[in-house]
């Protein structure tokens, strides 16, 4: 079975993490919700931007990343920041872009150009791309694929994203059952 490592920090971008855990679990995927720990004050809840709690499974200081296939970070500024200041996530980065896959939308992909894995085209929310300042930006298309590195735009394209690793992970056949179980014409 596939599986993705998400880490969350404080001021993610709720609906774009809860929404590709939903997609990709729906497409066979084991999603693991990690969390930094010196952010915690509420267990293993860490809290989004929009004051939404999400309950995290493991510490992101004892991820092995031989127990993943892919590494995806969800935006929203304060998240962001914190997860590219974090150590731990920028050599977990470094070492999922070596062998496996990273992803990243919306401001997220910020923190892939400080651990230096940000591919050579990618996409993320509009406003992002100046404070990004990395050549390459796509505003062409919801989900940007160089490589090993996947990146998308924003909330409103959370389940395309969720959809495209679903197919790279497990196969256009989970994701279309996915895709049609969810009544969705787009992406």
């Amino acid at each position: 079975m596939a599986s993705v490592l998400i880490p969350l920090a404080k001021g993610f971008e709720e609906l774009e993490a809860v929404a590709l855990i939903d997609v990709m679990r729906r497409g066979g995927i084991e999603v693991r919700v990690a969390f930094i720990e010196d952010e915690l004050h509420h267990g293993r809840v860490v809290v989004g931007a929009n004051g939404i709690g999400v309950q995290a499974d493991v510490s992101l200081k004892t991820v092995i990343t031989d127990d993943f296939d892919m590494m995806v970070l969800p935006g929203g500024w304060g998240g962001t920041y914190a997860l590219a200041e974090n150590a731990r996530v920028i050599e977990l980065l470094q070492e999922f872009k070596a062998k496996k896959v990273v992803g990243a939308m919306c401001a997220a992909p910020f923190a892939l150009k400080k651990a230096g894995v940000l591919g050579e085209s990618y996409t993320c929310y509009p406003d992002a791309k100046d404070e990004i300042d990395y050549p390459g930006y796509r505003d062409d298309v919801k989900v940007v694929t160089d490589g090993n590195v996947m990146t998308s735009q924003g909330p409103g394209t959370a389940v395309c994203f969720g959809l495209a690793i679903v197919k790279r992970l497990v196969g256009e056949e989970s994701m279309l059952a996915v895709k049609e179980g969810m009544l969705l014409d787009y992406c």
